[in-house]
């Protein structure tokens, strides 16, 4: 895993952890909004970096390495952390270790429960086909879910594919679908996530919300997963400054 680092040294510090399937750079329209305010730390997640071949390992050696950089480099404190879906699964095994301080943490979509053992495997193997088909973009996907901000999705997906293949993803669906989170500590803790997939994002919110009654949940109408952050940027930039005072 590696960290890029933007704004100025000595401000707020502020890590951004991106979902499977797309890079850092999924970050920059936010970066560039808030740069002048926060020291910006945004992870490479193995698996799906740029220009270099990697390997995803698991949730729990994502979230070690997050923790040992805070560590190293942050004296182990952060002011503020967003993790978009695997992101989040990545910010919240680092939460439940309870290794470094975070005041306030964001969890954006992410996926907190396990599946059933019988359908891990053959998600894997559906949710490969799909970052696949997405490389190989042909307008299917952005059919199925009429919107433009897809687009973007699949743009990320074509620049991290050629290093990390369909193992890597196959390797991040099976270590995110198969370990559960027990328990959960912060300051702060917030779970996003958009109306349009509440099917699937309702039961892990509900999940956190038994463990971390102090949970604070936002629901956003009409959005689906990642569209926030992909179409509103403004909008995350105001609520990260709001949240962090």
């Amino acid at each position: 895993m590696e960290f890029k680092v933007f704004g100025k040294e000595g401000e707020r510090t502020l890590l951004l952890i991106p979902g499977l399937g797309v890079s850092y750079e999924i970050f920059l329209p936010l970066v560039e909004l808030l740069k002048d305010k926060y020291r910006i730390i945004a992870a490479e997640v193995d698996g799906f970096t740029l220009g270099v071949h990697t390997r995803f390992t698991s949730v729990d050696d994502q979230a070690g390495q997050v923790i040992a950089h805070i560590k190293e480099k942050y004296a182990g404190r952060l002011d503020c952390a967003y993790g978009l879906s695997l992101g989040g699964k990545i910010l919240s095994r680092v939460l439940e270790r309870d290794e470094v301080v975070i005041g306030h943490a964001i969890l954006d979509a992410a996926p907190l429960l396990p599946l059933p053992r019988w359908l891990v495997g053959p998600l894997r193997y559906y949710q490969c086909a799909n970052v696949w088909t997405c490389y190989h973009w042909t307008g299917f996907w952005r059919w199925v879910f009429h919107s433009h901000y897809f687009d973007v999705l699949l743009d990320e997906c074509r620049k991290v594919y050629p290093f990390g293949g369909g193992r890597a993803v196959l390797d991040g669906y099976k270590s995110v679908y198969t370990n559960k989170l027990e328990s959960i500590r912060g300051a702060d803790i917030h779970y996003w996530h958009g109306s349009l997939e509440a099917f699937v994002a309702k039961p892990q919110a509900e999940h956190l919300k038994k463990i971390y009654p102090a949970l604070h949940l936002e629901v956003f109408p009409k959005m689906n997963h990642g569209q926030l952050l992909v179409d509103h940027p403004e909008e995350v930039a105001r609520r990260i400054q709001e949240i962090t005072g």
